[in-house]
C-alpha cells in the first residue's frame, strides 16, 4: 500500500466519521476539534515510543502445542 493510498483509504474513513457524528448531532467544528486533539496525543505516544513492534515485549507468543486429541489419532 502505498502513502497515498492509506491517505485516501484514511480520509473516506474519516468523512464517514465526521458525517455519522453530524448526523447524531454534534457540531462540525466540535468533531474536527476532536479529531486534532486525538491525533495530537497519537503523535506524542509515537514520540515515546517510535517504533510499536518494540511493545512485544510483554507479548509472549507460545509455540503451538501437538495435544490436540487429533494428533493422536492416525
Amino acid at each position: 500500500m502505498t502513502m497515498n493510498d492509506w491517505r485516501a483509504e484514511l480520509r473516506l474513513e474519516l468523512e464517514k466519521l465526521v458525517d455519522a457524528a453530524v448526523v447524531a448531532g454534534a457540531r462540525q467544528q466540535d468533531v474536527y476539534a476532536a479529531l486534532l486533539d486525538e491525533t495530537g496525543q497519537l503523535r506524542l505516544g509515537y514520540e515515546r515510543d517510535p517504533d510499536p513492534a518494540d511493545d512485544v515485549s510483554e507479548q509472549v507468543i507460545e509455540e503451538p502445542s501437538n495435544n490436540w486429541p487429533a494428533a493422536d489419532k492416525g
